[in-house]
């Protein structure tokens, strides 16, 4: 698959996730073999571009190319000032996200709340191609409730825009996250126009992504919640795309170092304090892939410092040498 001038090792690409997709997470996907790594979400309020939260997600020291920034907005200029800031900054990619279905993101009619106004997606398209020499690419959804899906309008938009990808997670926006993601409507999107496709939503393991990939004819697929925990997804789908093999889950050795690793770079990235408290979620992740996890997790978020987190996921990992990782 192709953005732009970039052709990507493989089809299988990360999903920006706020909160989650900061720099040593990407760093670990793309270890594992996503093809591509999608930051978050970057405000296109510039009075919040020099607040810690928004300069440590600008940061993509020693990342592999192409980076790419996701940007997050309601105005056009402001939108097309943030693509250009973040392009100074690195971004050789700049994603537009109208996908996103948090209410704090939608009461301002950003993210997916875009949708229900095709106007001015195509005001904020068009100003922010034309404001960088780098790909655009845009992340949405189905459309914003179940009774008006326009993913294929909008698709048109941003292909008339100069929009170089789509990624469309298959669910609307008032569906948030439940119920089960749909896939005909991607399919529509691939059938009506000619920029790739990405399909996103539920894809959870390789049968999965192979299900989802055949379906809809998509150009890539996109995979967020469930790499939480189980960064080895990649591995696992880039592997069958290749071979035509599956490959087995990781053993339990594997997953206590390749955690242990990603704790202390998210200490050394937020510093001690910080990343000691985002750990936590990640250390949950990861061990729900276990049997008899919920009393460590407890455990877990009460600890403080980083040389007793990361005892006790050693002591946790000694203990559940039974190999009771879950298939």
């Amino acid at each position: 698959m192709q953005i732009g001038p970039y052709k990507l090792d493989n089809p299988v690409i990360l999903a920006p996730m706020a909160g989650i997709t900061d720099r040593p997470f990407r760093t670990l996907c793309r270890s594992m073999g996503a093809g591509l790594v999608v930051s978050e979400m970057v405000t296109s309020n510039k009075q919040l571009w020099h607040t810690r939260k928004t300069l440590l997600r600008l940061d993509h020291s020693g990342e592999a190319t192409p980076r790419s920034v996701q940007i997050a907005g309601t105005d056009p200029a402001q939108m097309a000032e943030a693509a250009a800031f973040n392009v100074e900054r690195g971004a050789q990619i700049i994603d537009i996200n109208m996908g996103c279905p948090a209410k704090k993101v939608c009461n301002v009619m950003a993210g997916s709340a875009l949708m229900k106004n095709e106007s001015l997606v195509s005001d904020i398209l068009k100003t922010v191609v034309n404001s960088v020499d780098v790909p655009v690419t845009l992340k949405t959804r189905t459309g914003w409730d179940p009774e008006n899906k326009n993913a294929v309008s909008i698709a048109h938009i941003a292909e008339d825009a100069g929009i170089q990808a789509i990624a469309i997670h298959g669910r609307t926006r008032a569906c948030a996250y439940k119920g089960e993601a749909e896939y005909d409507t991607i399919a529509a999107v691939k059938a009506a126009v000619s920029i790739p496709v990405i399909a996103n939503g539920d894809i959870t393991s390789t049968v999965r992504a192979i299900e989802v990939l055949e379906h809809t004819a998509a150009d890539a697929i996109m995979i967020g919640r469930a790499a939480q925990g189980n960064p080895w997804i990649f591995r696992q789908i880039t592997h069958y795309l290749e071979t035509g093999e599956y490959l087995p889950p990781p053993d339990l050795k594997e997953v206590e170092n390749v955690l242990i690793n990603h704790l202390k770079n998210l200490y050394d990235f937020y510093g001690d304090l910080m990343g000691v408290r985002i750990a936590r979620k990640h250390i949950g992740w990861y061990c729900d892939q276990h049997a008899e996890s919920k009393e460590f997790k407890q455990q877990i978020y009460r600890v403080e410092s980083t040389q007793e987190q990361l005892e006790q996921v050693a002591e946790y990992f000694s203990a559940t040498a039974g190999g009771l990782l879950a298939a």
